[in-house]
């Protein structure tokens, strides 16, 4: 059984794969013009897909050992407004940058590795003297601090330098006092305003911002630069004082994808003049002690570090989680306490290791800031969280970049064709539906795992449509298929079979297995006793011989198939039918029997009318046989049948001809009166020996149906069934004499009279040896 169904597998693979093949092309080839088209908002499916196997796959646990965050909280705001030294000297938010100095001094004094403020300051302070003292404390503390800038469409056009990497120097002794000592009365005091300050001079903005970028081994370059750094507006100055202190400054763009969600980032931009880095990359270039940032094919090198990119220069933010679940994050008002509890010689309440030799960043989380975006780990997150997630992914290597679209592309294509070899070889219904539900699900782990261990981003959008488009197709020609092998059914059976059991089989999905499959079923075989003499009567009108016979046929076939049996063939006057087959029927030996006495019953009342119009009598004679035989398409190139072989075939044909030695009508095998005596009354006529056969097998005469059998007829089979007994005994006369007596009670009983001739027979002349077998010949 396995190995023919590893036979119909294989003969459906061959005779398909090129419908396969095509199928998977097709289906690939739309799912890729959709992508390109931005049809079935397959790129809104993909950013889905992507946020979902980012917040399912990639969260990692554990705080960040590199990293800590600042936070500019609700907390914080709240405190210092509340509290009047911090509200007299800092104001309110945005405060005054006398406030970023004491902060510069408290993480300095903490052993900050360095400070990363996701701010710009590109405005003089109401005070500017709080500009120059947040200047002096860089410079005094040696801190290294990093600064964002931004672009504006009306900024002032930087000139082109020649950019060199500056790196922080050492901070210089401190000389001196604090530069704002505190008060006796715990509050500060105010610093005296000095003169304004004058404009930045042009090109020392630009020496300050521009940073040495070169792509495919050249500095900026026409289409190499164009590739790997997206065109920026024009930088907006930050205030004089910083450029000198602040060791690094970058862009803080956006960078949204279409629906909004910051999701990749850039790592360098021009404004067609000059390169400019981002935030992040201006602060590792100098941990990492980067002389430039390099672009060449998908690698990107920034000093000793070099990270695989996409083509384009950009990568996909890992963020491992949100800004509280990856960073240790403390409020900034802990900070500015923490400077003045120093100050005052006490304990700041922090913990030694909180600052020390980690990236400090500064950013706002409350509200109140306005600094909130999208991120795949919410809609209203923190702006902050993208600039720490970026630098994190610098100092860890570890960003996630979009594979080659060959790569999607062929993935689609393996997965389309596995979707229709495999629907299509295997054809079931079942699998059908869970192979639709499941591939999506089964995709998105795919993906989530590549994300997680390979940190890579495979385009699943295409590959799902590919999929279910190739499973669609795929389905849709199996139910093509089967409809094709239903429409051959319905022309096959439909002269042979009832349509109601027609369609029965093919809902049910029993369809027949045409090239031929064994199977147990019950055989029917009737004829006319005495054809030749009754066709003799139509020997001048062979016409009518042909309608005689056509009701006749009409007639029993009629009765055959109202019991569900299959017409197999006529052969003249004969009828061979089979029930069990092609329909799968439990109880085909029962419908056979009930079919048998139906044509009994049918051609008693067809005998009565051929008799009213002067017609010759028919007789027919049944042969009923259950057995496991081979059913299937049998014949030539030329003709074929649907039919069945094999030795039940043959006893079958033997019984219905051992009824004319019996004087029976409908003779059943042993298999047959096995399965259906619960339903049936019968005569056991005798033990028989067909021919070829050294096997005897117990032959009977079906009589009707259970419970319906005649008083007189069942006293009949009672002493025929005493006679039988004793002459199997060799007890002949006795056997004679039982059934010389219901004789003369029952004379038109055939079996009764053919047993008592045998009996008086072998009385005279007994047979030596005597089995209690009689052999039949034909």
């Amino acid at each position: 059984m396995v190995s023919e169904t590893r036979k119909v597998l294989r003969l459906r693979l061959r005779n398909h794969l090129v419908q396969m093949v095509r199928l998977a092309l097709l289906a690939t080839g739309v799912s890729a013009a959709c992508w390109f088209l931005q049809l079935l908002w397959l790129p809104d499916m993909e950013r889905q897909l992507y946020d979902s196997a980012l917040t399912t796959f990639t969260r990692r646990h554990g705080k960040s050992e590199d990293i800590t965050v600042v936070a500019i909280d609700q907390s914080t705001l709240d405190l210092v407004r509340a509290n009047r030294t911090y509200a007299r000297n800092f104001g309110n938010y945005p405060w005054t940058r006398s406030l970023w100095a004491r902060v510069a001094e408290e993480l300095s004094a903490g052993g900050a590795r360095a400070v990363l403020l996701d701010a710009v300051m590109d405005e003089p302070d109401t005070d500017p003297s709080a500009d120059l003292a947040f200047a002096t404390a860089l410079r005094d503390t040696g801190l290294p601090f990093y600064l964002g800038v931004s672009s504006h469409p009306s900024a002032p056009t930087l000139p082109r330098v020649e950019p060199v990497q500056r790196f922080p120097a050492p901070a210089p002794a401190p000389t001196g006092d604090a530069p704002v000592p505190e008060a006796p009365s715990g509050e500060f005091e105010e610093v005296e305003e000095d003169e304004a300050l004058p404009a930045a001079d042009l090109l020392q903005v630009a020496q300050a911002l521009a940073f040495p970028v070169k792509t495919e081994g050249r500095p900026l370059s026409g289409q190499d630069s164009e590739r790997y750094l997206p065109r920026s507006h024009q930088l907006v100055p930050p205030i004089a004082p910083l450029l000198s202190e602040v060791d690094g400054f970058g862009l803080v763009e956006v960078e949204p994808d279409p629906d909004g969600s910051m999701r990749r980032t850039r790592f360098a931009y021009t404004d067609g003049t000059n390169a400019y880095v981002t935030l992040p990359v201006a602060l590792v270039a100098d941990l990492f002690g980067a002389q430039e940032l390099a672009f060449s094919g998908r690698k990107m090198r920034l000093g000793s570090r070099e990270l695989t990119v996409n083509p384009d220069g950009s990568a996909e933010i890992d963020y491992g989680g949100t800004l509280h679940e990856r960073y240790r994050v403390i409020p900034l008002i802990a900070v500015l306490d923490a400077w003045a509890l120093r100050r005052e010689g006490k304990p700041t309440g922090l913990s030694p290791d909180l600052f020390r030799g980690k990236v400090v960043v500064i950013g706002g989380t409350a509200l109140g800031v306005g600094d909130t975006k999208t991120t795949p780990f919410g809609a209203s997150v923190p702006g902050m969280s993208k600039q720490v997630a970026v630098l994190d992914n610098l100092l860890a290597g570890r960003f996630i970049t979009q594979a080659p679209l060959w790569v999607s592309l062929l993935f689609s294509l393996a997965l389309a064709l596995a979707s229709t070899v495999v629907l299509m070889t295997l054809r079931r219904p079942g699998l059908e539906l869970a192979w639709l539900l499941l591939l999506t699900p089964v995709l998105f782990v795919i993906m989530g795992y590549a994300l997680a261990f390979g940190r890579v981003h495979l385009i699943t959008a295409i590959p799902t449509v590919a999929g279910l488009l190739a499973s669609l197709g795929a389905v849709a020609s199996n139910h093509l298929s089967a409809n094709r092998e239903a429409a051959f059914i319905r022309q096959a059976f439909s002269r042979y079979m009832e349509p109601k059991l027609i369609e029965q089989m093919i809902e049910e999905n029993q369809l027949p297995r045409l090239d031929g499959e064994a199977r147990e079923i019950t055989a029917f075989f009737s004829d006319i006793r005495g054809f030749s003499t009754f066709s003799e009567r139509f020997r001048e009108n062979p016409r009518e011989l042909v309608r005689v016979l056509n009701m006749y046929l009409t007639r029993v076939s009629a009765s055959l198939l109202n019991e569900g049996g299959c017409l197999d063939k006529y052969i003249g006057d004969a009828v061979v039918c089979l029930f069990g087959a092609p329909v799968n029927q439990a109880d085909h030996a029962v419908r056979a029997c009930r079919g048998a006495l139906r044509v009994k019953a049918e051609v008693e009342q067809l005998r009565e009318e051929f008799r009213q119009q002067g017609l010759p009598d028919v007789y027919t004679r049944i042969g009923l046989n259950s057995a496991k035989l081979f059913v299937g398409n049998f014949g030539s190139e030329q003709l074929f049948d649907y039919t069945a072989i094999g030795d039940g075939m043959n006893l079958a044909a033997r019984l219905e001809g051992a009824n004319k030695a019996y004087g029976s009508l409908i003779m059943i095998g042993p298999s047959t009166y096995a399965r259906a005596q619960h339903a049936i009354e019968v005569r056991e006529l005798d033990n028989v020996r067909v021919a070829g056969k050294t096997e005897a097998v117990t032959v009977y005469e079906l009589l009707a149906l259970k419970g319906q059998l005649p008083a007189h007829t069942r006293e009949t089979v009672a002493r025929y069934h005493e006679a039988l007994a004793l002459y199997r005994k060799a007890y002949f006369a006795e056997a004679a004499t039982v059934l010389e007596t219901r004789l003369e009670q029952d004379p038109e009983d055939g079996p009764t009279a053919a047993l008592l001739e045998r009996c008086r027979k072998y009385e005279l002349s007994p047979p030596r040896p005597f089995d209690g077998v009689t052999n039949l010949d034909k």
